[in-house]
């Protein structure tokens, strides 16, 4: 499956329990900026595609940006930025 984003979204690779996960989505709902949320722990094939883009570690938020870059765990004004850029 292809999780590359439309332009000017992100797809967010999370968990229900990660709080790190929860911080980012409620910045970026009040920065107005779009995202698909794709939980690793129901999605088949995607704990293991997390663990790729991060060297082997099934570290969450996981961000793909519409250029087919990532970042892990990344703050609402680098995601804002990146988006811009």
């Amino acid at each position: 499956m292809d999780f590359t984003p439309e332009n000017g979204t992100i797809t967010m690779f999370s968990t229900t329990w990660c709080g790190y996960c929860n911080r980012l989505k409620k910045q970026l709902d009040a920065q107005g900026i779009g995202y698909t949320e794709i939980n690793i722990e129901e999605v088949d094939g995607t704990a293991e595609l997390v663990e790729q883009i991060n060297g082997g570690n099934r570290t969450v938020p996981t961000v793909l940006f519409p250029d087919g870059t990532a970042a892990t765990n990344p703050s609402a004004a680098e995601v804002k930025n990146r988006l811009a850029a």
